[in-house]
């Protein structure tokens, strides 16, 4: 008995219990070099889009069966949006996995783009390309607001059957929002809270951003 429990405790297990029901997302942190200097490359989502019109993020989406991996997912939608080819782009690392929610989980990756300027993007999907300096990003701290998150049961939720029924005390959370303003653009969001990972991960090691 002990031995089954262990060998199927061994088992490969998801990353978090529910990953394998959750929406699950690979983005891309794509690096391009201007003038010798480091830039990091954003879109503004087309304001045809029915989810998240005008938005700033990462190129990526959504992780179909079909893709092998999230990495694979990540390059996949930097061809789709950015119309860059596959192999044009230069996947570098991955930063942890953000669980947004118990229901959707974003991979990023970080790659260099090796074809820039990019004119062929896909107009559908994207507004528009900017780009900010690396060098910048090392030097300019987000500010933060925080946002209240409280759960609200569905009618049919089964009161009842719970310690405290209707009185039962629902936990608030309780998220912070990061923001950087860039120019006339303004960065926030899941956007925000990668990039600000991904740049304090550059700021532990003194990294150049131009060479």
């Amino acid at each position: 008995m002990k031995e089954d429990f262990t060998h199927q405790l061994a088992q490969a297990q998801p990353y978090f219990i529910g990953e394998e029901n959750a929406f699950r997302a690979a983005v891309l942190i794509p690096l391009v070099k201007i003038n010798q200097a480091w830039h990091v490359l954003f879109q503004v989502r087309a304001f045809s889009m029915r989810k998240q019109p005008g938005d700033i993020s990462f190129p990526g989406g959504h992780i179909d069966d079909t893709d092998e991996s999230p990495k694979v997912a990540a390059i996949r939608e930097a061809h789709e949006e950015l119309g860059i080819a596959m192999n044009d782009v230069e996947v570098i690392g991955n930063l942890s996995p953000f669980i947004t929610s118990p229901s959707f989980v974003i991979y990023p990756f970080v790659g260099i783009l090796h074809d820039y300027p990019l004119p062929n993007y896909n107009k559908d999907e994207v507004e528009e390309l900017f780009t900010v300096p690396l060098e910048w990003l090392l030097s300019h701290e987000p500010y933060m607001h925080e946002v209240d998150i409280a759960p609200t049961p569905n009618e049919d939720f089964p009161f009842h059957k719970i310690a405290n029924g209707q009185k039962y005390k629902w936990r608030t959370r309780t998220v912070e929002e990061w923001f950087y303003e860039y120019e006339h653009y303004t960065i926030w969001g899941a956007t925000a809270r990668i990039l600000k990972y991904f740049i304090e991960l550059l700021q532990v090691r003194d990294i150049p951003v131009r060479q």
